[in-house]
């Protein structure tokens, strides 16, 4: 992978909240997932690059489910939280809009589930026109099924397919 400019670039975090993380998944648990992210988010913020968390609610209910919030480890990294009504992150968030203004270019997308929230707000960001990242080993799939699909089907049609280790910020 080449090097990523922390001037133009921003981790993009999809719904690591108690709720989904807790869920059942495969190929990597969710707290696998949630240590990968929690090192991206670390490195990051050390090379100046800013962390978006995006955390979905229900619409239309009086209350959300337990667990609705992001984990207080994520939160604590993030600079931005994007709450999201539907399964991508850039819908009627001002997603496109917050990033725009902080002059990034390219997104690097981790969380939960790779073949849903992930997969749906990486094809709305490539829409936008940004370069996409998918940090393989920093998401999970409710199957490793639906997983492998969408890394290995689809996201290389998005974008560039990466493990932890492989990114750079300089």
């Amino acid at each position: 992978m080449t090097t990523l400019d922390p001037r133009d670039t921003a981790l993009v975090l999809i719904d690591l909240m108690d709720r989904i993380v807790a869920n059942p998944l495969a190929p990597h648990t969710g707290s696998e997932v949630v240590a990968a992210s929690l090192e991206l988010a670390r490195a990051f913020r050390a090379a100046g690059a800013p962390v978006i968390a995006v955390r979905v609610e229900r619409p239309n209910v009086a209350e959300q489910p337990p667990g609705s919030e992001l984990l207080a480890e994520v939160e604590a990294v993030a600079d931005e939280v994007v709450v999201k009504r539907t399964i991508g992150a850039f819908q009627g968030t001002g997603l496109h809009e917050l990033l725009r203004a902080r002059g990034v270019e390219t997104l690097v997308f981790a969380g939960i589930a790779t073949n849903l929230g992930v997969e749906s707000s990486a094809r709305a960001a490539a829409d936008h026109g940004y370069e996409v990242v998918f940090v393989e080993d920093a998401m999970t799939g409710l199957s490793a099924e639906e997983h492998r699909a969408s890394v290995e089907l689809d996201f290389p049609r998005l974008g560039e397919v990466v493990v932890v280790g492989d990114v750079r910020l300089g």
